[in-house]
């Protein structure tokens, strides 16, 4: 066993200086090979979809061995619909402005030196995620754009999905002649991985872990660079005594129903006390009675919302349940909806349905969360949905950025002076 975890440690460090060389000749593309990386890419996934889906199967077949929940196995599973989607996010993010090299600001001081600031890549990034083949996609396109090289650990549940498409990413890269090492995909599923990664300061510039509140607490314990979260999501949706009733319960089955195993679906609903005795009963026959939608309800909730409603316990609030299962909470006031969200939330996604375009303001400066909305619904926190493109998760922490992360988010700025000859005094 220690050969092996020592075998793991000398991979990641391989790994590792490979991808900082490969980052410095990513640096110094042109716009036009990142381009041209992107197309041929966007055409291998739709030429070898075949492969993909075989590759895919396999994982699909084991993970249904192990008993994998059924929200896991529906983000493991690659269907035609979001091979699609890969092909067409490549295309996107290959015809967006390329960040790289820009200089976005620039001033003039007294003694002439016309100052800048340049927008650069980060370097390096690892990435360690669960379950979601496409994010082995998405995130390779969206660093390959920014000029990152990247270091992708991948859960075990997904590695013959993974590593079939780190394939297409190497096939594309050396097609435009840039090295495959721009993207590499850890071919182990030993855990140790992930705490070698952890310890490579001298190649890995960020890492990024996307997942449960397990995995990203231990990559915080553990990791000696920057750690950009990418945390669990319990979004709420209030709906405010103002609000347009039909118009909300539309948002509401959508936040909650269409995928209830994703970081963006609604996990709690919070109701004025003024419109909860007439909104609550439409609740309950629409996501109760129509689709099978458990809810755990406060005391005052509980009598409106029909048979599918249980009394909430201590442990539900803050829960992400990826599951067809709501808390329903009515509440005296928005300053109580606000308190809530501010214990129990998790700075993902929060929304207000209101008429009342003060109210709506307020909420949303107030409230903290790396997406804010007003009658529209939680699932639209999403780089593609924003127009980003893709993203490579969606960062609950502040530092260096917050929410949906797409190619301008993974890059950063260095100031750059021209001067004519000047010397400091």
């Amino acid at each position: 066993m220690a050969g092996g975890h020592m075998d793991t440690h000398q991979l990641l460090k391989d790994m590792g200086q490979k991808a900082s060389a490969a980052a410095r000749k990513l640096a110094a593309a042109t716009p036009e090979l990142k381009e041209k990386t992107l197309l041929r890419l966007s055409e291998l996934i739709i030429e070898k979809q075949d492969e993909i889906t075989a590759a895919n199967a396999i994982d699909l077949a084991k993970a249904e061995e192990k008993g994998i929940d059924a929200p896991r196995l529906n983000r493991l599973r690659l269907t035609p619909e979001t091979i699609a989607e890969m092909a067409n996010a490549c295309t996107f993010i290959a015809e967006m402005d390329d960040p790289v090299g820009a200089i976005e600001t620039q001033w003039q001081r007294p003694n002439g030196l016309l100052v800048g600031k340049m927008r650069i890549p980060l370097g390096v990034i690892a990435m360690i995620y669960e379950s979601r083949p496409n994010v082995t996609i998405d995130s390779g396109i969206l660093c390959l754009k920014a000029g990152n090289a990247i270091i992708l650990r991948g859960g075990s549940e997904a590695i013959n999905s993974n590593l079939a498409l780190a394939k297409l990413l190497h096939e594309a890269l050396e097609y435009a002649g840039l090295p495959k090492e721009c993207v590499q995909v850890v071919p182990t599923t030993d855990r140790e991985a992930i705490t070698a990664m952890c310890k490579l300061e001298e190649h890995i510039d960020v890492i990024i872990p996307r997942g449960g509140e397990t995995l990203i607490r231990t990559v915080v314990d553990m990791a000696t660079m920057p750690v950009l979260k990418h945390y669990k999501g319990v979004c709420h949706a209030f709906i405010d005594k103002s609000a347009n009733l039909e118009e909300a319960l539309n948002i509401i089955i959508n936040g909650k129903t269409q995928r209830p195993g994703v970081c963006n679906a609604l996990e709690g609903l919070l109701v004025h006390k003024d419109i909860a005795d007439k909104f609550l009963p439409m609740v309950a026959k629409e996501l109760g009675t129509e689709r099978d939608v458990e809810f755990r309800a406060c005391p005052r909730s509980l009598p409106l919302l029909g048979k599918t409603a249980v009394a909430m316990n201590e442990s539900d609030p803050g829960t992400e349940y990826h599951d067809l299962i709501l808390l329903v909470k009515t509440i005296d006031s928005m300053q109580e909806a606000q308190d809530y969200i501010a214990e129990n939330g998790s700075n993902h996604t929060e929304i207000i349905c209101t008429q009342d375009y003060n109210r709506a303001l307020k909420f949303m400066r107030e409230v903290d969360a790396s997406c804010v909305s007003v009658n529209a619904s939680t699932r639209f926190n999403d780089g593609g949905q924003l127009g980003l493109g893709a993203e490579i998760g969606i960062s609950t922490s502040k530092l260096h950025s917050y929410g949906p992360m797409g190619v301008k988010e993974l890059t950063t700025t260095k100031f750059v002076i021209f001067g004519q000859g000047q010397v400091r005094k």
